[in-house]
């Protein structure tokens, strides 16, 4: 049986690292799992996930050139089903001001001015209001 992309096959763990685990599979072969391909979760530590001579189930990712088996455990796990997320509320959507001879959705052109004009007039009504607090252009403060 040789060993195809994407068939899961059952081997044992024979070798630890801190970036993995190799795996024995059959024929002879030895494949590697990833830390990233160990589970869903975050692994710290892969110690905590499988120990040498543990038997385990793992999916075949790719098989290089030079005969290199990528393999993960955590594409055999099976998915519990999400549930339906509840339907939201409709929003009300945003109308854009158009003058009344447009026609249809702005251009870039008028996107891009618009939002020059509404930039230009939050940062005057910022500057208004941070001179006001400090005292701004030159206003005396009474001590």
């Amino acid at each position: 049986m040789a060993i195809e992309i994407g068939a899961v096959v059952e081997g044992e763990v024979t070798g630890i690292t801190n970036f993995g685990a190799f795996l024995q599979l059959p024929e002879g072969k030895v494949g590697l799992i990833h830390i990233s391909e160990v589970s869903n979760v975050y692994v710290k530590d892969i110690h905590d996930f499988l120990k040498e001579h543990q038997k385990v189930r793992a999916k075949v990712l790719s098989i290089d050139d030079r005969g290199k088996i990528a393999l993960s455990l955590k594409q055999v796990e099976e998915k519990p089903e999400t549930p339906a997320r509840p339907a939201r509320a409709k929003e009300t959507p945003v109308v854009e001001k158009r003058s009344p001879r447009q026609v249809g959705p702005l251009s870039f052109e008028d996107k891009l001015s618009k939002f020059l004009k509404d930039s230009d007039d939050r940062l005057l009504d910022l500057r208004r209001n941070t001179e006001s607090k400090r005292g701004g252009r030159g206003a005396s403060r009474d001590r």
